[in-house]
């Protein structure tokens, strides 16, 4: 978003705003040797559906496409400068020519499709990140997973099911498909496919 023409308004110049993103991650990295830092650009906008939505609002400010293509540039440069990894979100909603109508719903903020896509991306990063220990939620040891008597009935009457070790049907949208049948050879419960 550019500027107002009187000054005010949510606007950081392009120098500033890489350099706020370099002490952030800096800070970031002084407060301990183990942390974990990843940003995400800002994902595109579509200028008609904001002038369809907002009417004229934000043309003096010209919150445009090519604005955000520029400061998620900017911010992938500084994250290969300083060892950051970033996700870039712009880019990455662009993979379909009807990106603005089916991952944001007024040209600016994000429906489903799109809080999917920034999930995904995010769920990528993790997979490849060579972080120990892995943030990744299928590289991490359950919290609980010792069985308990209290745990539900299996089929056969004399054991219980301990749930720590399923697979919830929500889950499996976000895993790869070798992470699903990996998954299905040591569930106690069928995981669809």
């Amino acid at each position: 978003m550019l500027p107002h023409p009187s000054g005010l308004g949510p606007h950081v110049p392009l120098h500033e705003y890489v350099e706020n993103m370099k002490k952030i991650a800096l800070h970031l990295r002084s407060l301990s040797e183990d942390i974990r830092i990843i940003f995400l650009t800002s994902p595109p906008v579509d200028e008609a559906m904001i002038r369809q939505n907002f009417g004229n609002l934000f043309d003096k400010q010209e919150r445009t496409n090519e604005a955000c293509r520029i400061y998620s540039e900017a911010l992938v440069d500084l994250g290969k400068q300083i060892d950051v990894k970033v996700i870039n979100l712009w880019t990455a909603f662009q993979h379909r020519d009807d990106w603005g109508t089916a991952y944001l719903w007024d040209g600016i903020h994000l429906l489903p499709g799109g809080c999917k896509v920034v999930v995904k991306e995010i769920l990528k990063v993790l997979r490849g990140a060579e972080w120990e220990p892995s943030l990744y939620w299928l590289s991490m040891p359950p919290e609980f997973s010792d069985d308990s008597p209290y745990y539900t009935v299996g089929s056969d009457g004399k054991t219980t099911i301990n749930v720590s070790r399923n697979i919830a049907q929500w889950k499996i949208e976000w895993m790869e498909r070798e992470e699903v049948e990996a998954l299905a050879s040591k569930s106690s419960v069928p995981v669809p496919f």
